[in-house]
Order: structure tokens, then sequence, then C-alpha cells
């Protein structure tokens, strides 16, 4: 998927079959495409978030975060003190392998590390204008079947309820300065989320991809 000319991929631990044990050898094959790599831990807890990082990941995706406080106490985790409290290991692969020392460690990896939140809950919808403002956010992404089952319209994407929490993210997104994103499985919705502010946005998935490419051999072959 890298080779294909994708920006950025997530390497899904919170809903894909790879584990920590898997994270290592994933980075460095995302790596050598050039493409950015996105972690999504099983969850926001401080050493699930320090063990991606120190494997390299450019990006930590925070799931299931469902009030302020909740994301207030997972972004430290992000950084390295005086910022956040990230463990400090200098001769991880996301400090460099010893090639920053003590008093440069934190400078130059907290600026380079991307902080995405996902907005997956009506309270964090709510409260998006507060969350954007938090140092180390740097995108909301909106996870739209978590958020369409709290809002009670599942898989309802074009429920007035869940639109209108589209606009109020993107609107804090943009009031702070921040990226807003989502998770697209159509291409066709592309345009009208681009039209609404979205810049961050994922395309699909591997299961998608294989998926669609079954169905559309077998159609070519007058199976489908």
């Amino acid at each position: 998927m890298g080779r294909a000319g994708f920006d950025w991929l997530v390497l899904d631990l919170e809903h894909g079959s790879a584990t920590e044990a898997d994270l290592l050898a994933l980075v460095l094959a995302v790596e050598t495409t050039g493409c950015a790599t996105v972690v999504r831990p099983q969850s926001a807890e401080r050493l699930r978030v320090g063990r991606a990082l120190d494997t390299g990941a450019a990006a930590i995706m925070l799931p299931q975060l469902r009030t302020v406080d909740e994301v207030r106490a997972a972004l430290p985790f992000l950084r390295y003190p005086p910022a956040g409290v990230r463990g400090v290991a200098l001769r991880t692969r996301g400090a460099g392998m010893g090639s920053l020392g003590h008093a440069d460690v934190a400078r130059v990896v907290n600026e380079r590390i991307v902080g995405i939140v996902q907005v997956e809950a009506p309270a964090i919808v709510e409260a998006a204008d507060e969350v954007a403002a938090l140092d180390g956010v740097d995108v909301l992404f909106v996870g739209p079947a978590d958020l369409t089952h709290a809002l009670g319209v599942p898989g309802q994407f074009d429920d007035e309820r869940y639109v209108a929490s589209l606009r109020t993210v993107v609107a804090a997104a943009t009031r702070h300065g921040r990226a807003a994103g989502i998770l697209l499985y159509d291409p066709a919705d592309l345009p009208s989320h681009l039209e609404l502010g979205f810049r961050f946005i994922g395309l699909g998935s591997e299961g998608s991809f294989v998926s669609a490419g079954a169905r559309s051999t077998l159609a070519a072959a007058g199976r489908g």
C-alpha cells in the first residue's frame, strides 16, 4: 500500500490482527516506501503509546477517548519531559538509536511526533473546541462507525446529527490550526468531505481493498 502512493498508513492494533510483537517489522516495511507510519495502539495507555513510539512511529492515533479529561490525560504520553511523561530510552528507534543525546532528544523528537485524537463519542464532539485547543493535538480524527453508533444512528452517515457533528469537528479544528481527519471507505465520498473541510483523510483498508478486488474479479468473470 505504501508503494501505491498513500501519504500515510495506519498500523491498527485496536482492530487489526497485528500485535505489538509485529509492530517493529510493520513499521520498517512502511518506512521502505517513504510513507509515514501512524500507529493506533490497543488503547491510549502510557505503555501502549510509548511502545509504539519507541518502534519509530511518526504519529499516534489515540482511540476510544470519551471525555476531555481522558484526552488531557493521554496527550502527555506522546512526548518526553518536560512537555510530557514519555519514558526516555535513547537507544530505541523512536529516539534515534543513540544518535540524540539527553540534551537534544526531547527538543528534536517532541517536535516531530503527530498527535491524532479520535472523535468517536458525542461528548468529544461537544467539547471539540476545548480538545482542539490542547497542546499536543494535531488532528481531530472522526471515527464514523463508532460516532454514528454512539449517536444512536448506526451507519446512517447522512443523518443530520452526524453531519452536524462533522461540521462541529471541522470548525473546531480550523479555529485552532489543527487538521480535521476522517476514515472513508468509498472514494466517491471524498469530494463531499473535502468540501466540508477534512484534510487528513484515510481511504479504505487492506480488508476493503481485498474484498473489492475479489468482487470485481468475480464480476468480470461473470460470477458476481
